[in-house]
């Protein structure tokens, strides 16, 4: 919610339609949105640029917004001194990229608000994040900062040059590798337990403070579960990489990074047990989670995975889908100027809520007490009733929670119910209510996978929705764009909007079976390749090659809060050659993994999607469904539940329809009532024409054969 001051007239980011860019379009500071006229003024003027970057979410881009932006003796200065330019980083994630990794060359860990000193010519020279408003904890005073930077251009132009040219030969730098590495199962298997040895035992995730959720390191912990059980033929009941993951999840399933009353996951925690959020909500979180509960349910049919993915569903469907039908970008996480006042209680508002002794029965499960758990408040979670006693009958490495019977859940629930009721009348949280394409495309395949293996139609139906907003309104002559607000589509997209999509597109065929989603995720492959390829190393660029001219075109291949486009794609290619059955897609698969894996090499922990799409190119399991009717739709859906990680589902209603290369093709026209194939390599097995049959196709398949004794 912006509360900021209103003056006697709005300065240039009123045009705008960024809920971030909004924000700031009050402050007596003359910001100028990123485009050409900003960068012609700094040329025109001779000034530097001082380049702000944040989003709506973010806390302490808030903190020095109150402190300095909005102040107009800070405002002043940055007027008579600097061309100011204010960036939304969802909105354009090339520019944060390009200038949070020349901060980064300076030595600077980065973070939000991130604050650059560029040239007239848009080249970074200095930066930093947060500069208080006065000098306080060893960081100067924003204006002293100004008029210091200020200085140096003037002054002593040489040591801006020397920092100018040393920066952008570091951004411009290729890595290049000195051979090509071998990276295969063995080495994936080796870092996944690299992995698992960093983990928390006792709350889950990466040892220490703060704590994040990390999907994609989720997603590389449990393919390591799924190649240890091809090796041991699925025999051992337990399996200590899917441990991990079930402890991590549940762990966040039950602390205060979940809304106990409102659905959905915070950005992070700041302490090591989940309690204490970042009050923040990110779509992109809450998209990979969904579909990692829905794995985890799968495998151990905990109901408190499947639980929070459908509180989750509806925290999406409730407070995050436009009207459009659409996903919004985030949720602030302040209110009234105080981070997670909307969601922490005190033992007396929840009394007042529901009376004594409910009051005390919900406390009793929800860890409330008089003292709070928080600054004298109380973050509600359940982390206290983590059953220790089961811990030691199931011998698992993690504690299931230690629900109580049906009619007290019930009873919880309802209570729940009253203190939403309740919570809903305070002043809500800002929502950033721009449509981004990345994010929206990870949240439609993840409804869509999720609402497929959980057997919940309702989320394809939400996945649909939100995937005919982007195909139509965000598209533009067949390509994407990256972010829709207020009728105004940001445009050309980002490669992350291309890899997202795609795999949306994808997800939405592999659960459906309509093929115009296939053909839609063919034709952004093609204007993909087209505009952001680099033809040199068969790897994508962020922008397209017809993008509004940046200092460098920004070409990162590792991770950030989500995977990077890179990692996604290799694992679309690998997906679109099986479902259309054109070599070409293996072949660029192939080309772009070989054009990954040399940056990957120094930094495999960096390049954790990347080598989730190595393990899905390397272990890929196809289950073609050729036929149809009703036992045909029968088979379909046990092929449904097989987990969508390393399953490519196709369809054909004949043998015909498969492609002539297809290696079940001669097998399909022996079997004229319809079967399924199963299918690793160029290997196939025979007919299978019954759900049960699957399984052992698969294991026949994935196993290695026993080794005679000696």
């Amino acid at each position: 919610m912006d509360t900021t001051p209103t003056p006697a007239h709005d300065n240039r980011l009123a045009h705008e339609t960024s809920p971030y860019l909004l924000q700031h379009r009050h402050n007596p500071v003359d910001w100028w949105p990123w485009g050409p006229e900003a960068l012609a003024e700094a040329e025109r003027t001779g000034k530097p640029i001082l380049l702000s970057v944040g989003y709506a979410a973010c806390h302490w881009c808030h903190v020095m917004a109150h402190e300095s932006f909005e102040d107009p003796a800070t405002a002043a200065v940055m007027n008579e001194l600097f061309v100011p330019i204010k960036v939304d980083r969802e909105e354009r994630p090339d520019i944060d990229q390009i200038y949070m990794a020349a901060l980064h060359h300076l030595g600077d860990q980065g973070g939000w608000p991130l604050t650059m000193f560029l040239t007239p010519s848009g080249e970074p020279v200095w930066g930093g994040t947060y500069f208080p408003r006065v000098s306080r904890f060893g960081k100067p005073a924003f204006v002293d900062v100004l008029r210091e930077v200020s200085r140096l251009f003037r002054e002593e132009p040489e040591k801006i040059e020397q920092n100018r040219r040393a920066l952008m030969g570091r951004l411009a730098h290729r890595a290049q590798a000195a051979g090509r590495p071998v990276i295969g199962l063995a080495e994936l298997d080796r870092m996944a337990a690299q992995i698992a040895g960093a983990i928390d035992l006792v709350n889950g995730g990466l040892r220490g403070a703060p704590k994040f959720p990390q999907p994609t390191m989720l997603e590389t912990i449990w393919r390591a579960g799924e190649r240890e059980d091809a090796r041991t033929g699925f025999a051992h009941p337990t399996n200590l990489f899917y441990d991990l993951v079930a402890l991590t999840l549940e762990r966040m399933c039950e602390g205060g990074i979940f809304d106990h009353l409102g659905g959905g996951f915070a950005r992070y925690s700041v302490d090591d047990r989940w309690l204490v959020p970042h009050f923040e909500k990110m779509l992109y979180d809450n998209a990979q989670l969904l579909e990692l509960l829905a794995l985890a349910h799968a495998r151990t049919g905990h109901e408190l995975f499947r639980q929070r993915a459908e509180e989750t569903v509806g925290w999406l469907l409730r407070e995050m889908t436009t009207p459009e039908g659409a996903f919004c970008a985030s949720l602030d996480a302040d209110s009234e100027g105080e981070e997670g006042k909307f969601y922490v209680w005190t033992l007396e508002e929840i009394v007042g809520v529901l009376g004594p002794e409910d009051a005390a029965r919900f406390a009793a499960h929800y860890d409330v007490e008089p003292a709070g758990n928080f600054e004298g408040k109380t973050i509600l979670d359940r982390l206290p009733g983590l059953d220790q006693a089961a811990q030691a009958r199931t011998g698992l490495p993690f504690a299931l929670h230690k629900y109580a019977d049906a009619r007290i859940e019930a009873d919880l629930a309802a209570m729940r119910q009253r203190l939403f009721d309740a919570r809903s009348t305070r002043v809500r949280p800002g929502t950033d209510d721009k449509i981004l394409a990345d994010w929206n495309g990870l949240t439609i395949a993840a409804l869509a996978n999720a609402g497929t293996l959980l057997d919940v139609p309702a989320s394809i139906d939400l996945a649909r929705r939100a995937f005919a907003f982007v195909a139509t309104e965000m598209t533009r002559h067949g390509r994407l764009g990256h972010s829709w607000r207020d009728g105004r589509l940001l445009f050309p997209g980002l490669a992350s909007d291309y890899a997202a999509m795609i795999r949306a597109a994808l997800a939405l065929h592999e659960a459906t079976g309509e093929k115009e989603f296939l053909d839609r995720a063919v034709a952004w492959q093609e204007a993909f390749d087209h505009h952001h390829q680099d033809v040199e190393t068969g790897t994508y660029y962020l922008s397209a090659d017809d993008a509004e001219g940046l200092v460098v075109r920004p070409s990162a291949t590792t991770d950030d809060a989500i995977p990077n486009p890179n990692g996604l794609a290799a694992q679309n290619l690998v997906r679109l050659a099986v479902l259309t059955g054109d070599d070409r897609w293996r072949e660029r698969a192939d080309a772009l993994l070989e054009g990954l894996l040399p940056r990957a090499a120094d930094n495999l922990f960096g390049h954790l999607s990347v080598m989730n799409a190595l393990d899905l190119r390397l272990r890929g399991l196809e289950i073609a469904i050729v036929g149809e009717g009703p036992h045909i739709a029968a088979l379909t859906g046990a092929a449904q539940h097989i987990p969508f990680g390393s399953r490519i589902l196709f369809r054909a209603p004949s043998p015909e329809a498969l492609p002539e290369n297809h290696p079940a093709r001669a097998q399909a026209a022996a079997a004229p009532e319809g079967a399924a194939f199963v299918c690793a390599g160029e290997r196939c097995s025979l007919p299978v024409t019954t759900p049960e049959g699957l399984r052992e196709a698969i294991l026949s398949l994935v196993t290695p054969p026993a080794q005679p004794e000696t």
